[in-house]
């Protein structure tokens, strides 16, 4: 950018923002172009924006469209696909400062809230009008609902309680030039029109900028308890998954984490995990027979060939054993000095494939690749762990990780079920969709953004 334009768009910023809104050291801006993906391209923005307000950000709108400046919407920049980083010249829209709980309704069962507000945030207030908001990434207390709306993010309870796309009922939007749209509604029920709603709603910020969302609520279910069951191979521990699920038992948690995640969660968090295991199964329930409910997890489990099945005791015990599987990312991490995280989700009839299928990458790579999954929607994390001073090793490091999402993508499975695609699965995006698909896809983006404004060089 020149420096005529460069002052151009600081000045006409300033025309509907206060001076503490608009970022403009190059030190400073220079630390908001990524998010936690590696490997993804990203550039140097001219200048970070913080609105507080919906008029501001509609200012920041009108401004990118008169100046033809493409802006990149960011919250907390916890993403791990490079959808909130930064491109050459851009405007970054950071919107971490618009973060107020409008409002909470035990009637109607929704809040209201800007998209700053932090997912655990949210969470505790709920709570404690006896409500209760089920999305739960493993990043929930630094994450944001305006992100987890643009990546349409999901987390551990998926299993009974689905993702964030369920749970968004209206969202007030900025468009490209200014304008402001409102989709959806609070009704318990609605179908006027096309669902603009769902279409936002995992669009990485590529056709408009949240401002509001309408969310909806459950009744808070009892503490949910936990179990662990050891197996001797990930095979049988996703026998024992299927096995679960074919029995129609609705458990709040089916998560899966393979020895190598294990023996890093106990080298980080000294958590006492057994060490033995090949896999280890944490099954979860919030219903009010929970006990009776993990008893006969257990049996199914004992069944598939567990070599040891432990319920928890009681809440806390319940708890720790989730802080062990919310550790499995940073623990994975501590391993070597980066990684690259799949997000490929497969039927759940065929994740032990998967996951079978991963190892054997892992070994003709010569790699380590730890695995911890949401097993009882089949949505797996392969986490690549190399060192990217070894050139070799990080040639076979974007190897696997492309070989992984083909995998899964010949189990009739997809590229990805939270994360998002931003730019480290753009060709894959391409290969999922087809020709078709594509298409489709760029005219919706061109209807919404015919300027290609808005985080460019993301998905497509």
């Amino acid at each position: 950018m020149d420096d005529d334009l460069s002052a151009r768009l600081r000045a006409s910023l300033l025309e509907g923002l206060p001076a503490d809104a608009l970022l403009t050291d190059p030190q400073v801006t220079a630390s908001y172009a990524t998010d936690m993906a590696s490997f993804c391209a990203a550039g140097t923005p001219a200048v970070v924006v913080l609105p507080r307000t919906v008029e501001q950000v509609q200012h920041v709108m009108r401004t990118a469209t008169a100046l033809r400046i493409p802006v990149v919407p960011q919250g907390a920049r916890t993403g791990l696909s490079g959808g909130a980083n930064a491109t050459d010249g851009c405007i970054v829209l950071s919107l971490v400062k618009m973060d107020r709980i409008l409002e909470i309704s035990a009637v109607d069962r929704i809040a209201v809230v800007e998209p700053g507000v932090v997912n655990a945030v949210l969470s505790r207030a709920v709570a404690e009008r006896g409500l209760y908001y089920p999305p739960d990434p493993s990043s929930w207390e630094q994450c944001t609902i305006g992100g987890n709306i643009g990546t349409a993010s999901g987390g551990l309870c998926c299993v009974k309680y689905g993702v964030t796309a369920e749970y968004v009922l209206g969202l007030d939007v900025v468009l490209a030039d200014g304008r402001l749209l409102r989709t959806g509604r609070r009704t318990a029920k609605g179908v006027a029109g096309y669902d603009l709603t769902r279409l936002f709603v995992g669009s990485e910020g590529s056709l408009g900028i949240v401002v509001q969302a309408v969310l909806a609520l459950k009744p808070a279910p009892p503490r949910q308890l936990v179990l662990a069951a050891e197996f001797p191979s990930v095979a049988a521990a996703c026998e024992a998954v299927c096995a679960v699920m074919e029995a129609g038992l609705t458990p709040s948690l089916l998560e899966l984490m393979d020895r190598t995640t294990v023996h890093a969660v106990n080298a980080l968090g000294r958590m006492g995990l057994p060490e033995a295991t090949e896999a280890l199964l944490l099954a979860a329930f919030d219903t009010p027979h929970a006990p009776e409910d993990l008893a006969a997890v257990g049996e199914l489990c004992t069944a598939a060939g567990a070599t040891a099945v432990v319920p928890a005791e009681d809440e806390a015990e319940s708890e720790l054993l989730l802080q062990a599987r919310r550790m499995a990312f940073p623990a994975l991490e501590a391993l070597r000095p980066a990684t690259m995280i799949d997000d490929v989700c497969v039927p759940r009839s065929r994740l032990g494939e998967m996951l079978d299928g991963t190892a054997a990458i892992a070994r003709a790579q010569g790699l380590l690749i730890g695995v911890c999954a949401h097993a009882g929607d089949g949505n797996t994390h392969p986490i690549v762990c190399f060192d990217p001073a070894d050139e070799d090793e990080t040639r076979r490091a974007r190897e696997s990780f492309g070989e992984i999402m083909g995998l899964g993508l010949s189990l009739g499975g997809t590229i990805t079920g939270e994360h998002g695609v931003g730019v480290l699965k753009k060709e894959w995006l391409a290969r999922e969709l087809g020709p078709v698909g594509v298409e489709m896809q760029r005219a919706v983006k061109q209807a919404f953004d015919p300027l290609a404004l808005l985080n460019p060089g993301k998905l497509f």
